[in-house]
Order: structure tokens, then C-alpha cells, then sequence
């Protein structure tokens, strides 16, 4: 037997329970907040005692025949590197919630309530650990909630040490579940949609939280290790990369009616703009119908997109492929000016950009920052 040790914590190994439970209560906190926006909807929060590790559920007793729950789940992806490179944590919750609750709508779902995990190396030394840095994602979760009409329920967080890696000190990576309802009658399955219906861009300014890796690849190799410190424009690469996603749920929601919602516009399909880009994305949706689509209008990329297309040589087919290019999401409709009008409303830039087609494929007006082709056809 070997000789027998004494005195080894589970805080020598790298976990501060108390800390970790200090920190839990902070995000749980911030989530309760967020539990107003189901107030009187679908996936009301019912809480039977108030505690951060306690019990908390949602009545769907008597829910009508044709109920559908959805369940999706994503992450930030590498963005979160960003955030440590620039050591600001406020927005990245909107990219969170914007992966998970706008992928809920490609369906016909209403999102309702969002999960969370947060992995971390560790909270920080006892002297002085990271409670800003968790506070400010906790201010996010808020914000970014309101945005996409959500409670979110929890507060996790796990301290794994080095197997979360990253910049700089506070490595964390964040992960989300979403549950929508959906009346299964009201489901977007593809084959809502009809030759000569609208496509409505909805505008994004930033990255998304897709394409990442390549944005980081091509900025590595052109502007050194520390390229967030590098400008554009006057303004900070590092801030223009973590320009947070643009949370469309609230609104779309509203055009199609949700769950039990009157709705305000004929919605025949959303496609939400991440991974895969134009051509991927709203080649799925289209698949079903077997139509095509011209895009003749689309939004212009940011120019962070051009900047990096310009300096790394990435083809404009590719950049097409990798990132939203100016729309994070598509409605397809037959009430173009109602969809537009309902978008302004809640602060999103609309415009038809396209109509669908009975020819197949996409072809796209390119404004990539190469243009040697007028048009690129997928």
C-alpha cells in the first residue's frame, strides 16, 4: 500500500465549490429575470421553490392535439475566443441565444425556453477571481433573452480546467438547449412555398457566430497573433469581429403568429443564415419544393467580410459558403411590405432581395469583394 497522504481538496485539484456555487447564483439570478418574458405564454416558468439548484418546471397540461415541441442545440462556436482576445463578455450571449432560438424558427416554432452550460478553466484565483467577467455574461443573458422573447432556466457552470483552452486567462466555452412550441398545422415543412414568393432579407452587420475559424485563419496570417489589436477603418478588428448577432426570433414570431399568436403575415419558410451560408441554408429550406431562388438584391457584406476576403484571397463563391454575406435570415412570403413593416418595428433592416423560382438551384448578385463573376450560380 503506498504511504498514506492527508490534506489534498477538491480546490488543490482546481474546483472552488464555493466559489462555483457563488457563481451559479449569479447566473441563476440573471436567469430569473429573464422569466417575465413567458409570463402568461406558452412555457410560463413554474417554480415551486426559489433556489439555484432547485426545482423549475413548465405546465403543458391541456396543451390541444397538434402540439409539437422542438428542441435545438448550438453553441458560440470559437467566437468565444474573440470575446477573451478583447476581454469583453457583454454581447456573447446574443450570439448564443441567436443560434439556438433562430434555428427554432426554420421549423415554424416558437422558442420559449433556453437551457445553458457554461465550461470554464476555472473561476479565478480566491485573491481575485472572475466575477466581472461572469457578471458581464450574466448582463448579456438578459439582454439577449428580452431580445428573443425566452426564460431561460438555469445557471450552470463547470469548472474543467485545462481541458478549456483559449486567450488570455478566463477560457469558458457556452452552450445552449432551446424548447419551442409549434401547432403542427402552422409548421414550415418546404412545401408551403410556391414559385414567385418574396424573399425578405433581414440585415446582419457582423459575423454571426459562423465562419469564425476562417475569419480568425485569415487575420492570424495577415495581421500577426495579435490581430484583434489591429484596426479597419479606425475602428478595432477585435470589437468589429464581436459584433453580436442580431436576434430575429421576436420578430419573425410575430409575422407568423408563434405558437397561438394572430398571425400579422403569410410566412411560407424562414432560413436562418449561419453555417453553409446563402446557398446552404436557403437550399435547405427549398429543398422539399424543389424550387430555386434569384437573389438579385441581396445586402451588402460587412466590411470586416470584404477586408478579409481582401487580404487572404478567399474567393467570393467561398465567402458565400462561410458566412451570411449582410442577411443572418431570409422570410419567405407573399406580404412582402407586411413582413418589412414588422421587422422595422422591432428595429431590423428588411428588404426583398429575391423571389423563388421553378428553375432549381440559387444563384445570387454577387457583392463579394472579388466580383469576377456578376452572378454565382450554386
Amino acid at each position: 500500500m503506498p504511504e498514506e497522504k492527508k490534506g489534498m481538496t477538491y480546490a488543490d485539484a482546481g474546483v472552488n465549490v464555493e466559489l462555483g456555487d457563488e457563481v451559479s447564483a449569479m447566473l441563476y439570478n440573471a436567469a430569473k429575470q429573464t422569466w417575465k418574458n413567458r409570463k402568461g405564454k406558452i412555457g410560463e416558468l413554474v417554480v415551486p421553490f426559489d433556489d439555484f439548484s432547485g426545482l423549475r418546471v413548465t405546465d403543458v397540461s391541456g396543451l390541444p392535439e397538434g402540439t409539437i415541441i422542438h428542441l435545438g442545440f448550438d453553441g458560440i462556436g470559437t467566437k468565444v475566443e474573440i470575446a477573451q482576445r478583447c476581454s469583453y463578455f457583454r454581447t456573447v450571449a446574443h450570439d448564443l441565444l441567436a443560434m439556438v432560438c433562430d434555428d427554432a424558427l426554420v421549423r415554424g416554432a416558437e422558442p420559449a425556453l433556453v437551457g445553458t452550460i457554461i465550461d470554464v478553466n476555472f473561476l479565478g484565483p480566491k485573491e481575485n477571481p472572475f466575477r466581472q467577467q461572469v457578471n458581464h455574461l450574466a448582463q448579456g443573458y438578459i439582454e439577449a433573452a428580452d431580445a428573443a422573447n425566452v426564460a431561460i432556466f438555469n445557471g450552470e457552470v463547470a469548472e474543467l480546467g485545462d481541458l478549456v483552452g483559449g486567450f488570455g486567462d478566463f477560457h469558458f466555452n457556452w452552450g445552449a438547449a432551446v424548447i419551442g412550441y409549434a401547432r403542427k398545422d402552422r409548421m414550415f415543412t418546404g412545401r408551403e412555398i410556391k414559385p414567385g414568393d418574396f424573399l425578405v432579407g433581414l440585415a446582419e452587420y457582423g459575423m454571426r457566430s459562423n465562419g469564425i475559424s476562417l475569419l480568425r485563419k485569415a487575420l492570424t496570417q495577415s495581421n500577426g497573433k495579435n490581430w484583434h489589436d489591429s484596426t479597419l477603418d479606425g475602428q478595432s478588428i477585435g470589437m468589429l469581429a464581436l459584433t453580436p448577432s442580431t436576434i430575429y426570433s421576436k420578430a419573425v414570431v410575430e409575422m407568423f403568429g408563434g405558437y397561438d399568436g394572430e398571425p400579422k403575415a403569410v410566412v411560407h419558410g424562414f432560413a436562418h443564415i449561419t453555417g453553409g451560408g446563402l446557398p446552404g441554408k436557403l437550399g435547405r429550406v427549398l429543398k422539399p419544393s424543389g424550387l430555386g431562388a434569384d437573389i438579385t438584391d441581396p445586402f451588402e457584406p460587412c466590411k470586416l467580410m470584404e477586408y478579409c476576403q481582401a487580404i487572404a484571397g478567399i474567393e467570393d463563391r467561398e465567402a458565400y459558403r462561410s458566412w451570411n454575406m449582410g442577411q443572418g435570415g431570409i422570410v419567405i412570403t407573399t406580404e412582402l411590405d407586411k413582413v418589412i413593416e414588422i421587422a422595422a418595428s422591432h428595429g431590423i433592416d428588411a428588404k426583398i432581395i429575391g423571389q423563388v423560382t421553378e428553375q432549381k438551384g440559387i444563384r445570387i448578385k454577387n457583392n463579394g469583394y472579388h466580383k469576377k463573376e456578376e452572378v454565382l450560380d450554386f
